[in-house]
């Protein structure tokens, strides 16, 4: 054999999966459930990295291929059902395949999908966001969180001359160098592989919800010019942020001319029509959206305080004599995404969604926790704003749902679970009883899930657990 042949016949094996799944009935039945999803996820291992195109879609020893998707449920290869937790992650509130939205979206691509210039949807959907957002005084239309997040942070600093900012433990806002320390590592603020030393150091990371270590690291540092968090918690509420340190951040960004971001690219549109700024009744000076912004579609937003998006505005800065920042995007308020937004805003400002999404939740979190204390399980469900997290508390802490939402249970107590593989059995039973959820595991709950998908959902863990007992996973 050639070298050249010895080498590429090297590069198709694939690596090992690194959890311990083996002898486990419940995989071995998933398994066989799914084969067409295996062939596939083979297929998709010879062409990109890992198998996937998300890192929230991996799942050993593999996940599911959807062929499509109706209101809260959707169907793979092998013609299984399940209810959807994904939802999109997270964009889909309203649920898969909304007439409404898919018409609206039906009728542009008959006239265009790209114009290369402005369009009225764009005015239309710009002034529907700027309605809505309670710090929406001006907007500008992105095409992920990611970007919107890129584009807050460099807001923040032209406008007040400083070059750090400070972000919270265990908080996501996108994947770019600036924010990837500090989200499930480096929390000692040391560089990730690939970012610059010098780009870390200007991030300085903080406990959520301890407002004098915050107004320490602000006392001692006059170079910090924005502190960003997501305001119901880190990864989607998980650990829970409490509302009186929301309204503490406001008044120390005040004291120390500090730019408060909110990256509300989970909670827009989801906490209430305004999002959680409009629930905790605190305004932050930008805001980052996506997901439901767009309508399941491509499109994300950064929306704030005049002052800060007029650092990108052609005649202010010209009437100002500063410098303009420059902001570009192929795609920004594509005319297809823009229809599909203004179709998802239209219903959701209304309340109506919210509130249908945040009553199942609540009514899932009971029915979940009611299951766990029957099947002799200290497994807490708990969550807020239409979004549910289920806690496996592997250490026996508390299983009171109230003091967990509450935010005082503490991040390290949240973050303690059991080791990898189990989370990944966890989820994976859930798939094999036709429920697709989060790796927390949990996830976002729609306005269109019903009360015989919370039927489902609380059998699919119940038989779950049964199936982890008889493996001898837990007692």
């Amino acid at each position: 054999m050639s070298i050249v042949s010895e080498i590429s016949s090297t590069a198709q094996v694939d690596p090992p999966c690194p959890l311990n799944l083996e002898g486990s009935s419940l995989v071995q039945a998933y398994c066989r459930k799914t084969p067409g999803s295996s062939a596939l996820a083979n297929r998709a291992r010879q062409i990109f990295p890992g198998g996937i195109t998300h890192d929230a879609r991996y799942i050993e020893p593999h996940g599911i291929y959807v062929t499509h998707a109706e209101g809260s449920r959707k169907w793979d290869v092998d013609g299984n059902e399940y209810v959807d937790y994904s939802g999109g992650h997270g964009a889909l509130i309203l649920g898969h395949n909304h007439p409404l939205i898919t018409d609206a979206v039906r009728d542009q691509l008959g006239k265009g999908t790209h114009y290369g210039a402005g369009h009225e949807l764009e005015i239309e959907w710009g002034g529907i966001i700027k309605d809505m957002v309670p710090c929406a005084e001006r907007v500008r239309f992105t095409n992920s969180g990611t970007e919107s997040t890129m584009l807050a942070l460099r807001l923040a600093r032209a406008h007040t001359g400083r070059s750090k900012f400070l972000r919270f433990k265990g908080h996501f806002h996108g994947w770019h160098d600036y924010v990837t320390g500090g989200v499930t590592s480096h929390f000692d603020g040391s560089p990730i592989t690939g970012v610059p030393s010098g780009t870390s150091a200007t991030m300085v990371i903080a406990p959520p919800n301890d407002l004098k270590a915050t107004a320490a690291i602000l006392s001692r540092d006059d170079d910090i010019a924005a502190m960003i968090l997501e305001p119901t918690g880190s990864t989607w509420g998980k650990v829970p942020i409490m509302p009186s340190f929301l309204v503490g951040l406001r008044r120390l960004a005040d004291e120390f001319g500090v730019t408060l971001i909110f990256d509300e690219v989970v909670s827009g549109f989801r906490c209430s029509p305004g999002g959680a700024q409009e629930a905790y009744g605190v305004t932050p000076d930008l805001t980052t959206l996506g997901k439901i912004v767009s309508g399941g579609l491509p499109g994300a937003a950064l929306v704030g305080k005049k002052e800060y998006l007029d650092l990108i505005d052609f005649r202010q800065t010209a009437m100002d004599g500063r410098e303009r920042i420059s902001h570009k995007g192929t795609f920004n308020a594509a005319p297809a995404s823009g229809a599909a937004g203004i179709a998802a805003l239209n219903l959701v400002r209304s309340g109506g969604p919210c509130a249908e999404a945040i009553g199942y939740g609540n009514r899932l979190i009971d029915e979940l926790n009611a299951m766990f204390s029957t099947e002799s399980v200290n497994w807490v469900a708990y969550g807020t704003f239409g979004g549910f997290h289920v806690f496996l508390n592997p250490q026996a802490k508390s299983t009171d749902r109230k003091e967990i939402e509450s935010g005082e249970f503490g991040a390290e107590n949240i973050a303690a679970s059991k080791d990898p593989s189990f989370v990944m059995k966890v989820r994976i039973g859930a798939l094999l009883h036709g429920v697709d959820l989060q790796g927390w595991p949990g996830g976002p709950v729609s306005a269109a899930h019903t009360d015989d998908d919370l039927g489902r959902t609380v059998d699919s863990f119940r038989q779950t657990i049964r199936l982890l007992r008889s493996d001898g996973d837990i007692d």
